[in-house]
């Protein structure tokens, strides 16, 4: 009877520890629900219309997915963008090949590399996710199954973008711009009303570069991450280099360490830096946001920023950086 008592009162004092220590399952039940939040559209660089587009359609009610898809199309229809979609500058063999990927809330993903022909690749991407068992498709293989899905194939180097190619062509310097034309790849990020999180990201490239090149924007873990419990990262710049450090899945799992968005970004670019003598002649940004709304970002070069939407305004923030 004695050895019984003594177990009912230890079992009742660590119920009451629990429960004062917030450990009891109830509490965990309900820091998993869902609650409505205030909506949110981030993307990097000046991209003003697609966060208002994306931002919009969250305000809406769309979700973070559908809204971070439509983001994105604005700049790869844009014709005046030269790094994403119709009008891209092409690589050193004069073709327009795009790159773009896509993760949901489920933290299932779609990519497409090395597509020529279609103007909007996040889509494709985003249909390789949702209608094939793969992850990625590439080449000749993802214009044929683009094609199957309906889109249409067209002729992406504009006059413009092929004038300034045959220009190049005269001297055949390949160095990268620094914030070329103050704007580069789109990377995106939204949160939803109901607080789930969707990424995109797509670009046309490095401009003139080698025939078959692929950066890191379509690259899972590398141009885009994102982790529905934590949040998600995004990157710009120098692909190569983000890809040795993994950086946007690098990102996401600095915050879930603890470390706020801020904090996460600069920590990567840091680690960039500190691996790379070389890291002056080449640009590197991300940005992050968390579950919470709270976004930071940081570069190695002044002139990156990043465009938000949020509660009807959009605006455009000047990132810190790491070379003043």
């Amino acid at each position: 009877m004695k050895r019984r008592k003594f177990i009912e009162k230890s079992t009742l004092t660590m119920t009451a520890l629990s429960l004062s220590n917030g450990l009891f399952q109830p509490r965990l039940f309900a820091m998993n629900q869902k609650t409505k939040i205030t909506p949110v559209a981030v993307a990097t660089w000046n991209f003003q219309n697609a966060t208002k587009k994306a931002g919009e359609m969250l305000y809406n009610g769309a979700t973070a997915l559908d809204a971070v898809e439509q983001g994105v199309r604005v700049e790869e229809s844009n014709l005046k963008n030269t790094t994403v979609g119709n009008g891209g500058a092409p690589d050193r063999d004069g073709n327009v090949t795009l790159d773009a990927c896509i993760m949901n809330p489920e933290g299932n993903a779609g990519s497409v590399v090395y597509l020529q022909h279609i103007e909007h690749p996040v889509s494709v991407a985003r249909k390789v996710m949702e209608e094939t068992p793969h992850v990625m498709l590439a080449g000749e293989g993802a214009l044929q199954f683009a094609i199957q899905q309906g889109f249409k194939k067209q002729d992406l180097l504009t006059p413009e973008s092929e004038e300034a190619w045959k220009e190049w062509l005269k001297d055949r310097n390949y160095k990268p711009i620094i914030n070329i034309e103050k704007h580069d790849t789109i990377g995106m990020l939204c949160l939803d009303e109901n607080g789930d999180m969707a990424g995109a990201c797509t670009t046309s490239g490095l401009a003139y570069k080698m025939n078959g090149r692929v950066g890191d924007s379509p690259i899972i873990g590398a141009g885009l991450f994102v982790d529905n419990e934590i949040g998600g990262a995004t990157a710009t710049g120098m692909g190569e280099a983000v890809m040795k450090s993994v950086g946007s899945f690098l990102v996401v799992e600095l915050m879930r360490q603890g470390k706020t968005p801020q904090q996460a970004c600069e920590e990567a670019v840091m680690r960039t830096i500190k691996k790379d003598p070389k890291y002056k002649d080449f640009q590197v940004g991300f940005i992050a946001m968390n579950k919470q709304g709270e976004i930071g970002s940081y570069c190695i070069h002044k002139g990156f920023s990043y465009a938000k939407f949020y509660k009807g305004e959009s605006t455009d923030t000047p990132s810190d950086s790491y070379l003043k």
